[in-house]
């Protein structure tokens, strides 16, 4: 009889247990599931960058001229654009831009890129520009053929 007792006493308390807990994750789910409905409601809005050009070729230059082309953007999201830094493939193209200024939707500024001329044959550079937009990242890319003595047409 004992023994009946105690399985009684355990299978009574294994099912309230088990039905708290089904409460339990009922209640968590449903909390889930509004807290979700909110979140999608207040929909997050990036702000994007459109360069009028992604990629520029300055031609053939001679080595060591140096040489500069300005790239146009515009925000054309829905949120304060911000461009926190620009940097170039290598030390000899150098990037100016906007940094840390608030780009309001709609708003152009510019970015002006400055390569010296080094190297030599056909040249690409690519400037990556990290700013707050979904992506993170986007790159612009110059391009020249650098004459030398030896490369130049007769």
């Amino acid at each position: 009889m004992m023994k009946k007792g105690i399985l009684l006493i355990a299978a009574v308390g294994a099912m309230l247990f088990t039905s708290c807990k089904d409460d339990a994750s009922s209640k968590v789910k449903a909390e889930n599931v509004e807290t979700a409905a909110e979140r999608d409601a207040q929909a997050v809005y990036y702000p994007e960058i459109s360069f009028e050009e992604t990629e520029h070729d300055f031609g053939n230059i001679e080595k060591g001229t140096k040489v500069e082309h300005t790239f146009q953007f515009t925000n054309t999201g829905k949120a304060p654009l911000v461009i926190t830094n620009a940097s170039s493939s290598c030390g000899c193209t150098v990037p100016t831009y906007p940094q840390n200024e608030s780009i309001a939707p709609g708003e152009s500024r510019e970015m002006t890129v400055v390569f010296d001329g080094s190297g030599q044959g056909q040249v690409t550079k690519t400037v990556t520009v990290t700013a707050n937009t979904e992506k993170g990242t986007e790159q612009v890319r110059i391009k020249a053929f650098v004459e030398t003595d030896a490369t130049k047409a007769s």
